[in-house]
């Protein structure tokens, strides 16, 4: 069986990329990476890993869609099975979604539909809950809205500060995400309205 041949975005120091460069196996790897900015650390990881990359600027206002169009074309030119945000910080419109014709993943510092957006852990914080966590799902043209596909908690500590819960929640993450995308891989994700089915394993 062929492996799945993944994009992945990123905008930064690219912790979650490694995570994911460092989970494949048989069933997947990653045949470029896409940035919206040039000199992030993330693109030294790929060079490092001898990943193809590109880097798209995203410019504001109208322009957006422009460069969300220009990422979908990067990305499938690759001839990509999932497309893959990992800590990919600008807001992708609706044409992305269009054009790369396969279906897309993201992470999310917290456990979705609670805390959505730019600010999960701070937001988190903010409201004095005592469990957050993070969030593995589908990627839709709205913003962490798509069907979940694993999820853990992570216990919000008297002492925590943004950054210290942060990296906890970041922790998390850089074990689930592979693991969303080794399942994936193997069929085994079933997708009913809002809800993700796990499948068994086959055998």
């Amino acid at each position: 069986m062929a492996k799945l041949r993944v994009g992945v975005l990123v905008s930064g120091t690219g912790s979650l990329l490694q995570a994911i460069l460092d989970g494949q196996d048989s069933s997947y790897e990653v045949v470029v990476v896409a940035s919206d900015r040039a000199g992030v650390l993330a693109l030294d990881r790929c060079e490092a890993a001898g990943v193809q990359s590109v880097v798209v600027e995203f410019p504001k206002g109208e322009a957006r869609e422009i460069a969300s169009e220009n990422m979908a074309r990067a990305l499938r030119s690759h001839d990509i099975g999932l497309a893959v945000n990992a800590g990919f910080m600008k807001i992708l419109t609706a044409n992305y979604f269009d054009i790369i014709g396969v279906p897309a993943m993201n992470s999310h510092p917290a456990l979705l539909p609670s805390f959505p957006g730019a600010h999960g852990v701070r937001d988190a914080l903010a409201a004095g809950v005592t469990v957050t966590g993070t969030t593995i799902h589908f990627a839709t043209p709205d913003v962490d809205a798509g069907a979940i596909i694993l999820q853990e908690a992570v216990e919000v500590l008297p002492e925590d500060t943004e950054e210290t819960l942060h990296e906890r929640i970041k922790a998390i993450g850089q074990r689930l995400y592979p693991e969303a995308i080794r399942l994936f891989a193997a069929g085994r994700l079933k997708v009913e309205g809002s809800r993700v089915h796990i499948l068994p394993a086959p055998g």
